[in-house]
């Protein structure tokens, strides 16, 4: 077991577009290698976790997005293996343009997913969000989010 002092902040975005489906990535290095999952990273020391969304969808997918919408918060740990993330998910429906794979040395895609055709193998925080998702009907609606 590896002693952490502290959980570790990341963050992630559920990017939507107007048919309902959402953009996911395949995750080529570990953790959840051969997982497909929602783009995001690491909030660095004293950047907000909006403008940590905001730059990871930028470095990974080449877009530009405004974090506004908080989806969910996802919380993972697991003591034996040393880690305990927290991460919010912001939801996007808007961003300026298009999706492009910019780190192919980490990720492939993106690919679009029908949330009734997904890819079996998901990352724990992509479950979770798209449960959260499914709770938001309201939301989804306003935002012509299919769920």
């Amino acid at each position: 077991m590896t002693a952490i002092t502290s959980p570790r902040v990341g963050c992630g975005a559920a990017i939507m577009d107007r048919d309902g489906r959402i953009l996911l990535l395949r995750r080529l290095k570990q953790p959840d290698a051969g997982c497909w999952g929602l783009p995001g990273g690491k909030v660095d020391p004293y950047e907000t976790t909006a403008h940590a969304a905001e730059r990871e969808i930028k470095e990974e997918l080449g877009i530009t997005i405004q974090a506004r919408d908080l989806l969910c918060l996802v919380e993972q740990m697991d003591a034996r293996a040393g880690y305990h993330w927290l991460s919010p998910v912001y939801l996007i429906t808007s961003w300026q343009g298009v999706p492009t794979l910019m780190e192919p040395d980490k990720h492939e895609g993106p690919c679009w997913y029908a949330l009734d055709a997904l890819p079996a193998e998901l990352t724990e925080p992509t479950r979770h969000a798209l449960a959260a998702l499914r709770t938001r009907p309201e939301r989804s609606q306003e935002n012509n989010v299919k769920v």
